[in-house]
């Protein structure tokens, strides 16, 4: 019975060694497969990450090589001319430097770029403030219920179209701006260089800055939506420490909490900016649609170039030799041109504040 007991073992060794082959093969499957797993990983979202890249490059290829043309019989005076002439497109076509073109056709992007501009700026600089204070009131203020109610009103605005927004801005508020407010800020104004842009017949409500007005209220969510995650996220303790040591409401604000999340805010008023550079239709139902000329103050009628682009498109197949469409092809390349470097610009505006030392002001 020993001897038998002692000789047990060896007749269990081929099936110990046979299940350590297997379970050393399964290991080994299972190292292939993970391998390709992340073969396939690593390049699938290689892929992902370059379409935007080339997307963007796709896109900026295929307007150049639209609007070059234009852009050749156009030249630089493009940017600095104010004239919008499609010339006669029922008359027979001439030919300049190889570019088939209709008899007297100029264009000129001054008025529209200044449009853009000056619309956008309105719009950031009537919605940046309003946005940080609404912001600062559903995180800092308001119960919890109603930062809730507040907030979920803040992201149903961001989905607005942009169409109900240019039929209340040519309504309503255009015609109560330009019968309540604009005659007053008008009559106020002193005739000084820089002042009189603020004087001068304000119109029946299309304009620049009813254009800029309408544009802010629509970027505001945006802006506010993004400034409120933010300020969740500055510490508590960091805000009681600053309350602890005597500070106001408004300096822990302003001192801590604006200067904790500054980098973010300023990424929040770029996408705003975005947003309204690129608005199309509400700017167009609101701007008066005025071509060639640079608004004589801040309530003339005026154009930007998507607006411009999308109410001329229509009109611009009628022109037989293509030029028309070419040179709209010419705006919608430099709109991208303008939107990228506002927004490289703002990048290495944010690399520099994050650069700061310390997140919080000056006397804390």
């Amino acid at each position: 019975m020993a001897l038998a007991a002692r000789q047990a073992p060896p007749a269990q060794a081929p099936a110990a060694r046979a299940g350590g082959r297997g379970r050393l093969a399964w290991l080994r499957a299972s190292s292939r497969r993970l391998t390709g797993e992340r073969s396939f990983l690593r390049y699938a979202t290689g892929v992902a990450a370059l379409l935007p890249l080339l997307a963007l490059v796709g896109i900026v290829a295929i307007l150049a090589a639209k609007a070059w043309p234009a852009m050749k019989l156009n030249g630089a005076g493009f940017f600095w001319r104010s004239v919008w002439d499609p010339g006669n497109t029922y008359g027979a076509p001439v030919k300049t430097d190889g570019v088939l073109h209709p008899v007297g056709a100029h264009y000129g992007a001054l008025p529209l770029i200044v449009g853009t501009l000056a619309s956008s700026a309105i719009a950031v600089l009537f919605a940046v403030p309003l946005s940080i204070g609404a912001a600062l009131a559903v995180v800092e203020k308001l119960p919890r219920r109603a930062s809730h109610v507040l907030g979920m009103f803040l992201e149903l605005l961001a989905g607005i179209p942009s169409v109900v927004f240019g039929l209340w801005g040519i309504l309503t508020l255009g015609p109560v701006l330009s019968r309540d407010v604009y005659p007053a800020v008008a009559s106020i104004m002193p005739d000084v260089p820089v002042l009189r842009f603020f004087r001068g017949d304000t119109g029946y409500g299309e304009g620049l800055m009813t254009a800029g007005l309408v544009l802010g209220v629509m970027i505001i969510p945006i802006v506010a939506a993004t400034t409120r995650d933010l300020l969740r996220q500055v510490p508590v303790l960091t805000k009681e420490g600053a309350a602890a040591l005597g500070m106001s409401d408004w300096e822990v604000a302003s001192k801590v909490s604006i200067p904790w999340v500054r980098a973010g805010m300023i990424g929040a008023s770029v996408l705003g900016l975005a947003r309204a550079l690129g608005e199309t239709m509400a700017v167009a139902m609101v701007s008066g649609s005025l071509l060639g000329t640079v608004p004589a103050n801040l309530y003339g009628k005026m154009g930007t170039i998507a607006s411009t682009i999308v109410q001329q498109l229509d009109g611009a197949f009628s022109d037989g030799t293509g030029f028309a469409v070419r040179t709209l092809a010419e705006f919608a390349l430099l709109l991208a041109v303008i939107t990228l470097l506002t927004n490289i610009a703002a990048r290495l505006l944010v690399r520099k504040v994050a650069a700061t030392a310390l997140p919080v002001g000056r006397g804390v």
